[in-house]
Formats: C-alpha cells, sequence, structure tokens
C-alpha cells in the first residue's frame, strides 16, 4: 500500500488508541447486530436471530469481530474497564433473551442462563478462527441454533 510503519502515527497517537477505537468498533457492531432483533418475535427465534447477527458480524468485519474477541486483552486501565463494561453488557442481553424464554415457558424451566450464554458465545465468538470472511452465515447459524436450542428446550427433570 506504500504506506510505512511511522505514517500510522500521523493519525493516531498510540497502539492503544488504535486497539480501544476496533474494540469499540467491535463493540458497536455487535450491540447494532442485537438491536436488528425485531422485538416482536417468541424468545427462541430471538435466539435464532440473535445467533445469525452476531455470525453475520464476525463474517462481514472478521478483522474488528478478532480483535473484540481476542485482542482485547492488551488494553490497559480505564479503557480496559470500559470494554469490560461493553463486553458485560452484551453477555446480559443475550442472556436476557435466554430468561424471556424460560419465563415465557419455551425453555426448560430449570435453564442455567448463564452457562447457556457461555455456550452461545463460545460457539458464536471463536467463528472468528475459522470462519471465511463474506460467508453466508445464515444456515450455520440455523445449525448452531438447533444444537443449542433443542438442547436446552424441554421440560425441567426433577431435583434429585
Amino acid at each position: 500500500m506504500g504506506v510505512q510503519k511511522g505514517s500510522l502515527y500521523a493519525h493516531i497517537d498510540s497502539k492503544q488508541d488504535l486497539l480501544w477505537a476496533t474494540t469499540c468498533e467491535g463493540a458497536d457492531a455487535f450491540h447494532a447486530a442485537l438491536d436488528s432483533v425485531p422485538d416482536d418475535l417468541r424468545p427462541g427465534e430471538k435466539i435464532r436471530f440473535a445467533l445469525r447477527a452476531h455470525l453475520r458480524v464476525v463474517s462481514e468485519q472478521l478483522d474488528v469481530a478478532t480483535v473484540f474477541v481476542q485482542e482485547w486483552r492488551y488494553l490497559t486501565g480505564e479503557r480496559s474497564e470500559q470494554f469490560l463494561v461493553e463486553r458485560r453488557r452484551y453477555e446480559q442481553r443475550v442472556g436476557d433473551l435466554f430468561r424471556e424464554g424460560r419465563e415465557r415457558g419455551e425453555l426448560r424451566s430449570d435453564l442455567d442462563e448463564g452457562a447457556a450464554v457461555l455456550l452461545f458465545l463460545s460457539a458464536a465468538n471463536w467463528a472468528y478462527t475459522w470462519l471465511h470472511t463474506g460467508r453466508d452465515t445464515v444456515e450455520l447459524a440455523d445449525r448452531f441454533y438447533r444444537l443449542l436450542v433443542d438442547g436446552i428446550r424441554g421440560y425441567a427433570t426433577p431435583a434429585v
């Protein structure tokens, strides 16, 4: 591209600034993806659409998704704390989908929402390591959804 390493610093002050800008872009992209999930869907469908939206961000913005999932750990100080607040807010929003499904009787009554969120995000976040940019992610998200939700749908088993 004809750009020398030092030329980058004419536009930013530090690597931390670049990392911060990229992590913020990732947070914005993932939150916007969740915002695109229609409110009028049944809870299970919201989860399916959320998976679709999350994987679409990974596919369409692979570099940003990679930084959001992995490289954010190199943020320092207040920026690291601010990023963790946004990351936890995203996790909470995904958790709210599972909680709504449980409360409305669409998912099992003994659902561990925290574990469900970890499973959802573990599957969707690590896609950056193997998902190719521009891949159609609708079918993939639907397969993830069937594995995830069909494994947690049903009646609560009695406590032993």
